[in-house]
């Protein structure tokens, strides 16, 4: 897959894993892990840039005696699901003309 298309993907993917309430990356992954594999440092590394694009906020919080990091999707990255489910439209409507000889024939 095009790495570019691939990382697109994954932004949204984590991005819809955070979207009903805030979370933390084992969990994010936990949650993933029936769609998509997902490593730890490809996770943090998606993190890191929505959280640059102002996707989501994170804050620390203790828990079990340690610092865990929650992070929280913001309406920017909301909207962005919303793109993502207008874009993937498209996307569809090109795979069906990829498609189109090959499901005549069968």
């Amino acid at each position: 897959m095009d790495i570019q298309l691939k990382r697109g993907l994954l932004d949204v993917c984590v991005l819809a894993a955070i979207k009903d309430e805030d979370s933390y990356g084992y969990k994010i992954i936990k949650d993933m892990s029936p769609y998509i594999e997902l490593s730890e440092s490809t996770l943090y590394t998606i993190l890191k840039r929505l959280e640059m694009a102002d996707m989501l906020t994170v804050r620390s919080a203790e828990h079990g005696g340690r610092l865990r990091k929650y992070y929280h999707i913001t309406d920017v990255g909301l909207r962005r699901i919303e793109e993502f489910k207008e874009e993937w439209k498209e996307i569809m409507s090109i795979y069906q003309f990829v498609t189109k000889e090959d499901h005549g024939n069968e």
